[in-house]
């Protein structure tokens, strides 16, 4: 900062050193004029300036060595109070831009709250003609097209499921209850919800015992499994799909295995991308690009970890590695 300052007052140490120089071309030309008072005077001057450049220094580089290591978080209270006029006339500047960023930030946070209010409640209205929906297929006696109507609700369902959890998410601390979890249990109840979807394309579930209970939040769980399942679903055809626990360096493990078409090696580090969608098209008809996306995001708000490992042509299977010990049980000694 002393040299940025040093950069800045150039134009004074030029000035200074030239008359200076300008005394000593002087005395040098007169002969009446004693060279050594003059290099006197000069060395007086030139301590007095250094003098004079420190103390500068020393004031004016606190304020702006508060700006530069200010975080920009719009709190304008960690930089020092300007000394000078131009100081003043930034210090300003500064707050008035900040004063009109936190506006506009309230605004949109606030015009996002209303959006994903009306999201919300647009899809619970939406819920009641659903529900008559499921009625109304319950009661045909149609097998081939009850099966057909029902696997169109369950897409309905599930896209409507992810525009809402779509927009919890950025808010999703203020919605996380962290509980004992079942989770063959929350296994169980996500396999039955999609059970006509596998029906019709002929595949099984092989979920081995001994899945033990967790502390986790079981909503935001369920989403992550729903988005897992409908995934392995999706690209697999009569064949089943395998759901397995092991503990492994402490941490249980949860494994999600298909036997379907598998992931290309180059859209493998790109699946967890928002709106992204296999490059192979046959594969991604109907694809929103979001169920990973979302999954990806809300088990790392839970600090689960999410991995897949993919066979082209052999099958796909995804990993939940739930933390070791979280937050809650330290605090509770579970």
């Amino acid at each position: 900062m002393i040299r940025m300052f040093l950069v800045e007052r150039k134009s004074w140490v030029i000035f200074f050193a030239a008359c200076q120089l300008m005394l000593l071309f002087i005395a040098w030309l007169d002969p009446q004029i004693a060279l050594s008072s003059v290099l006197y005077i000069v060395f007086l001057e030139t301590i007095a300036f250094l003098l004079f450049l420190f103390f500068r220094a020393r004031k004016e580089v606190k304020f702006y060595q508060s700006l530069s290591e200010w975080d920009g978080d719009l709190d304008t209270s960690e930089i020092t109070r300007p000394g000078t006029p131009f100081e003043q006339i930034v210090h300003q500047a500064v707050q008035a831009q900040a004063e009109h960023l936190r506006a506009e930030t309230d605004r949109n946070a606030s015009t996002v709250q209303e959006e994903q209010d009306e999201l919300t409640a647009w899809v619970h209205e939406v819920k009641t003609p659903m529900t008559a929906m499921q009625l109304i297929i319950d009661r045909l006696q149609d097998e081939e097209a009850k099966v057909s109507l029902n696997y169109e609700w369950l897409r309905i369902h599930h896209l409507l499921d992810k525009q809402l959890h779509e927009k919890r998410i950025g808010n999703m601390e203020n919605d996380v209850y962290m509980e004992n979890v079942d989770l063959k249990r929350l296994i169980f109840q996500e396999i039955k919800a999609i059970q006509p979807w596998c029906i019709q394309k002929g595949i099984g579930f092989d979920v081995s015992p001994g899945v033990p209970a967790i502390v986790t939040d079981a909503k935001w769980l369920s989403f992550i499994l729903r988005q897992l399942l409908v995934n392995a679903v999706q690209y697999s055809c009569g064949t089943d799909i395998s759901i397995s626990g092991k503990m492994a360096d402490g941490r249980f493990h949860l494994s999600v295995a298909d036997k379907g078409c598998g992931i290309d090696p180059k859209d493998l580090p790109r699946i967890f991308e928002k709106g992204f969608t296999s490059s192979d098209r046959s594969q991604n008809r109907g694809a929103t690009g979001l169920g990973l996306y979302l999954a990806k995001r809300a088990a790392e708000k839970l600090n689960i970890l999410l991995t897949v490992q993919s066979v082209p042509g052999a099958g796909s299977t995804f990993t939940l590695i739930f933390p070791e010990r979280n937050s809650l049980q330290q605090i509770t000694g579970m």
